[in-house]
């Protein structure tokens, strides 16, 4: 399902609310959702949106749990031993699919293990320069790219901002002559970017947007399909000649992969009932996100694919987990 620009289409096939029935006795007790990263980050906000309405719909407790640490490795860890019963739940990002490859020795198996629900919403990088430099366009950084040096900065290695500095410098074919700068999250890199320590960064959307909004970055492209709505004047990379360059972080909701489908089924029912919700969909919009609320079987497909495609880029980079 690269067909993420149909997302506009799903969401709207969300709307006419179906059955409500649960499994009988389901849930039993409170659920944990697990979001193996930081409160107050993007994948945090979103989870806590569709938590809230699950809670509502269900009338037991849905609790986010952050259980952050080993660069996402340990809250899949819990979710992928808990018990099959859809009482755990996680959410994943891009950077899970990418783990599948970075981390061979993982203490559990990311496509054995999990089985995914469906995709929440997904979210462009965006390429972005000081708003000092002098390059106006994103033929402008491929050029300077290739008669210079610059240095990239990343939330980390194997995270998507990474990743997508190894597409680019495949795609406008500048080798080593871009030199990738990891920091232990988005913000510090952003932040050093401003301060004119780093030459780009193409980072999630939400890291980026308020200093593209404030004057302080330029964005010269989007790494979607289509242009975002938040910054509609910005074109999409393949808009400005750089097609190859093309990443999308999404989010999804997985559970342990002995799941039974009756009731992955209805998990998955209620949690597009609660994407379709008017406060989550504006929310998330605020946030950069665009909903998609796919099926289980469009999900699980798309989501290994994801894992295939980014074996490829960790191989060709010969990207090492740190």
């Amino acid at each position: 399902m690269h067909n993420l620009t149909r997302r506009a289409a799903l969401i709207a096939g969300l709307l006419p609310l179906a059955a409500r029935a649960q499994p009988t006795g389901f849930p039993d007790r409170p659920v944990r959702l697990v979001v193996p990263f930081t409160p107050a980050g993007q994948t945090d906000i979103i989870a806590r949106l569709v938590a809230g309405r699950l809670a509502d719909e269900w009338g037991k407790p849905v609790l986010v749990e952050n259980r952050a640490g080993g660069n996402a490795l340990i809250g899949a860890d819990a979710v992928a031993k808990a018990p099959a019963d859809g009482h755990a739940l996680l959410a994943i990002t891009l950077t899970h699919a990418v783990n599948a490859s970075l981390f061979p020795a993982a203490p559990y198996d990311f496509l054995r293990d999990l089985r995914t629900l469906t995709l929440l919403g997904a979210l462009p990088l965006v390429v972005v320069v000081r708003n000092e430099s002098p390059w106006r366009s994103l033929p402008d950084l491929v050029a300077a790219a290739r008669t210079g040096r610059l240095n990239g900065g990343s939330s980390g290695t194997g995270s998507p901002p990474h990743l997508a500095l190894e597409m680019f410098r495949r795609a406008a074919e500048v080798g080593e002559r871009l030199q990738h700068v990891p920091y232990r999250g988005g913000a510090p890199s952003v932040t050093d970017l401003v301060a004119g320590n780093l030459d780009l960064v193409i980072g999630n959307l939400p890291e980026v947007i308020a200093q593209v909004q404030s004057g302080r970055l330029r964005a010269l492209a989007v790494t979607d399909a289509t242009r975002h709505p938040l910054l509609p004047a910005v074109p999409t990379t393949a808009e400005a000649g750089l097609s190859a360059l093309r990443i999308t972080s999404w989010t999804a909701i997985q559970a342990p992969a002995g799941l039974p489908d009756p009731l992955a089924e209805a998990i998955a029912a209620a949690i597009r009932r609660a994407l379709a919700d008017p406060g989550v969909a504006q929310r998330a919009g605020e946030l950069g996100f665009s909903l998609i609320g796919a099926s289980v079987a469009d999900s699980a497909r798309f989501v290994t694919a994801e894992v295939q495609r980014y074996a490829q880029v960790v191989a060709e980079a010969n990207i090492r987990a740190e």
